[in-house]
């Protein structure tokens, strides 16, 4: 899947089906909401279709990030025959976790997975619904990686791109696609 697909026309009949609330959930933040999209069954069809398609090879896990990640994961494992992997917020798991501290605007926040969810070996696809700073993915990456995954590859419905996530995720040797970009934040 090219860089520029998030750019392209290609996807425009899913950034319809997404709406944007401002000033949600503070001043000057324009809230892309995915529900919308998650609602019409063509359009949820079609985003699992494109993202499965953006793959880059064989996956053994999708991880999915807290909360809408998981949605994206489950429906892109059935379709690949992967297992999902899920990365939670601390505290919602069972059993044994492993987990990442990472920055957030005022603060710190943590996430985490069991620490026998995978295989140190495992090839694991990072999927989530939105990368904006892309804090929670970045550490998403080190917290698999930790538990000796292979990720080369992170997967979104939507990139804000002035935000910079992507291009730091980049940064961090992992590959990058989006179906669908907007600006602003």
């Amino acid at each position: 899947m090219s860089t520029t697909l998030a750019t392209s026309a290609a996807n425009d009949d899913l950034k319809a089906l997404i709406r944007t609330i401002p000033d949600f959930p503070k001043p000057g933040i324009m809230f892309r909401d995915i529900t919308t999209l998650l609602l019409d069954a063509a359009g949820l069809a079609a985003t699992v279709e494109r993202l499965v398609a953006a793959v880059d090879g064989p996956v053994d896990l999708v991880a999915g990030i807290e909360a809408r990640g998981f949605v994206f994961a489950a429906a892109m494992a059935v379709k690949l025959g992967a297992g999902v992997l899920l990365i939670r917020k601390d505290g919602k798991l069972p059993g044994a976790t492993i987990a990442e501290d990472y920055a957030l605007e005022y603060g710190q926040d943590r996430i985490t997975m069991h620490e026998d969810a995978l295989v140190p070996g495992q090839r694991v696809v990072l999927i989530d619904d939105l990368i904006a700073t892309g804090g929670t993915a970045r550490a998403a990456v080190r917290l698999l990686r930790k538990a000796g995954a292979t990720v080369e590859q992170s997967l979104f419905v939507v990139d804000l791109p002035e935000l910079g996530g992507a291009d730091l995720l980049r940064g961090d040797g992992v590959a990058v696609e989006a179906l669908l970009a907007f600006e602003g934040h």
